[in-house]
């Protein structure tokens, strides 16, 4: 639906991400970062959908890195227990750079059922 965030304006009038999410009655897929810091922004994103009434589409991680440390690893559970479900998906470093046809191929493996892939929770 949107990057940047939930709360970023995307129309000169001030609406919002979320606010377009609401007027659209749709679900809003939560996209993350591993590292440090991403407990509290995804806690708070979760927590402004929650107060806008708006239902979370799932938890993505968007950039796994290729050799994940300590903080990135612990926070995969972290991460599902703010969710309050297991991760949705989680889509390697770089794929944003790939072509169209390689970056269907990484979506497909790296998303979950419920959002067309086979992605089954298991990140190397």
């Amino acid at each position: 639906m949107g990057a940047g965030g939930l709360l970023v304006r995307y129309d000169p009038a001030g609406a919002t991400i979320a606010d377009l999410a609401a007027m659209l009655a749709a679900p809003v897929l939560v996209v993350t970062t591993p590292g440090l810091g991403t407990l509290n922004h995804t806690a708070l994103t979760l927590e402004a959908l929650s107060a806008r009434r708006l239902t979370a589409a799932g938890l993505v991680i968007g950039s796994w890195p290729d050799r994940p440390g300590l903080a990135e690893r612990a926070n995969l559970t972290d991460l599902a227990a703010v969710a309050g479900r297991p991760l949705a998906g989680a889509l390697p470093a770089g794929a944003g750079r790939l072509d169209s046809d390689a970056f269907l191929t990484v979506a497909r493996a790296g998303l979950g059922p419920e959002l067309g892939g086979t992605f089954s929770g298991q990140i190397r």
